[in-house]
């Protein structure tokens, strides 16, 4: 019997480092879809996130952990199994698979963003725990800022290729300038 191996979604693709960029995979622990019921009682389920839910284009934090607008009524639980209390108050639908997150990096991040998104990626517009749904070139992302020059980018697992090849074209353009 062939004996499988569990490999990270950037596997042998990452990390990559191209002027003062990098990018490099990010293990966000367990990622959970939170999808509230209708009529979820806002203060029961922050108290069952052990955060609040985000407002839209906004990421809640406790610790570690995190809570990610994804879409209008979703966010993904990031860095920690959901409560078993979670699933009287939302759909709750663990996605850990199913994603590629990566870390971008380095002064000029925006810059390279600006390449491949349609979304005002420039420090003054994009705060620290801002987040967006968007296209990254023809792929939906959530992209994330974390802090001052690093932005946390997720797509679905099967375009992380994709993804890293759009990356590396973006911070290529970006390194040229300088």
């Amino acid at each position: 019997m062939d004996k499988l191996d569990a490999v990270s979604a950037c596997a042998g693709l990452l990390p990559l480092t191209i002027g003062a960029l990098s990018v490099e995979e990010l293990d966000a622990g367990l990622i959970t879809s939170v999808t509230p019921f209708e009529g979820a009682s806002g203060s029961e389920l922050s108290r069952a996130l052990g955060m609040s839910f985000p407002a839209p284009l906004q990421t809640s934090m406790d610790g570690d952990a995190r809570c990610v607008w994804v879409g209008r009524g979703e966010a993904l639980l990031m860095g920690r199994p959901a409560d078993a209390n979670l699933g009287k108050y939302a759909a709750v639908v663990d996605q850990s698979d199913a994603w590629a997150v990566v870390t971008l990096k380095g002064e000029g991040g925006a810059d390279a963003l600006a390449r491949l998104v349609p979304v005002d990626m420039r420090l003054v517009a994009f705060d620290v725990g801002a987040t967006v749904r968007t296209q990254l070139g023809h792929m939906n992302a959530s992209i994330t800022r974390l802090d001052g020059d690093t932005f946390m980018i997720a797509v679905f697992r099967s375009v992380a290729g994709t993804l890293v090849h759009d990356l590396a074209t973006a911070l290529e353009a970006v390194a040229a300038r300088g």
